[in-house]
C-alpha cells in the first residue's frame, strides 16, 4: 500500500500555477483545499502539474456553521457543493457537516440524507471529525456510526482531543468503530487544552504526538487489510488562531508551512517503518 500525502492550502492565497508547482516539486500528490472562487485556473494548473484535489466543503457555510441554517439547508449546500468538486474532478470531498447543537436524532436524519446525495452524485465524501460540527467529540460520532455504519469520515483527531481535553488512550476509549470507516487522514497534532501543538517535535509534546501516530497507524492496518492501494494524509498545522503567537507583538512562534513540511517528513518516515515492520 502507498502513502499519498497532500499539501493543505490553508491560509494561502495567490496563483494557481505558482503553487501547483511549488507543489509538485515538494513531492504532494495533489492539494486539499476548500472551493475555489477560479476553478478553471485551479484545473488547469493542477492538471498542468499531475496533481490530485481533495474537494473541501462546509455544509453550515463556514468553519463554524450559519445557527440558523436548517438541516435541510445543510443538505442543499453540500448536494451543490458535490456538484462543484464533480466538476472539477476532484478526488473526493472532505466535509465539515452539520451542527453540534442538534439533538442525535437530527443528526442521524441529516447524515443519513447527506451519505444519500453523496451516492446518488457517485462521490466519495469523507465526513470530518471537526469542533462546532456534528462530529465534534467522539461519543456523537459513535453513537451516530450505531445508526449509519456506512458513513465514511476524515480523522482530525486533534479536535476530538481538545474537546476531551486528553489524549484518549483509556481502556474505556474503545475508538475502534470510527477507526474502521476513516477513509482519509488530518495529520495534526493537538493537546489537551488546543487543537495545535506549538511544534510536533517538541519533546514535551511526545506523548500527544505518539498517540496521534498510534492512531494513523490504525487507519493503515485498516487500509491494509481492506486491501486498498493507496492511503491518503493531509498535515494540516495552520494559522487562524491556531499557530501559536506571542502576546502584544502577535509574532507567530514558528511557520505554520514549516511545521506542514516537517509533518509530511515525519509522516512519511513512519509510514515506512510501520510498512516494513508489517
Amino acid at each position: 500500500m502507498q502513502l499519498q500525502v497532500f499539501r493543505s492550502l490553508w491560509g494561502w492565497q495567490g496563483d494557481w500555477a505558482a503553487v501547483a508547482a511549488q507543489t509538485r516539486v515538494l513531492g504532494f500528490a495533489g492539494i486539499e483545499a476548500r472551493l475555489p472562487t477560479d476553478p478553471v485556473a485551479m484545473r488547469a494548473a493542477l492538471a498542468a502539474e499531475g496533481l490530485d484535489y481533495i474537494a473541501v466543503a462546509f455544509t453550515g457555510g463556514d468553519v463554524v456553521p450559519d445557527q440558523a441554517w436548517t438541516p435541510a439547508q445543510h443538505a442543499e449546500h453540500l448536494s451543490r457543493a458535490i456538484d462543484t468538486a464533480q466538476g472539477l474532478g476532484a478526488r473526493f470531498v472532505n466535509a465539515l457537516a452539520g451542527n453540534d447543537r442538534w439533538a442525535l436524532a437530527a443528526q442521524v436524519d441529516f447524515f443519513g440524507r447527506a451519505q444519500a446525495i453523496a451516492e446518488a452524485a457517485g462521490m466519495v465524501c469523507s465526513f470530518e471529525t471537526h469542533r462546532a460540527t456534528s462530529l465534534f467529540n467522539p461519543w456523537t460520532t459513535l453513537a451516530i456510526i450505531e445508526q449509519l455504519p456506512d458513513l465514511r469520515f476524515t480523522a482530525d483527531l486533534s479536535h476530538w482531543v481538545v474537546v476531551c481535553e486528553r489524549l484518549l488512550d483509556h481502556p474505556a476509549d474503545d475508538l475502534s468503530a470510527f477507526v474502521q470507516r476513516v477513509h482519509h487522514v488530518q495529520a495534526r497534532v493537538g493537546y489537551d487544552q488546543g487543537p495545535q501543538v506549538p511544534h510536533p517535535a517538541a519533546p514535551e509534546y511526545a506523548a500527544a504526538l505518539g498517540w496521534h501516530l498510534a492512531q494513523w497507524q490504525a487507519v493503515w492496518a485498516v487500509h491494509a487489510g481492506q486491501g486498498r492501494g493507496v492511503t491518503t494524509l493531509t498535515p494540516e498545522f495552520g494559522p487562524d488562531g491556531y499557530t501559536h503567537r506571542l502576546p502584544f507583538t502577535q509574532l507567530p512562534i514558528a511557520d505554520h508551512h514549516l511545521l506542514n513540511m516537517w509533518m509530511a517528513r515525519h509522516a512519511r518516515r513512519t509510514f515506512a517503518d510501520w510498512s516494513a515492520a508489517r
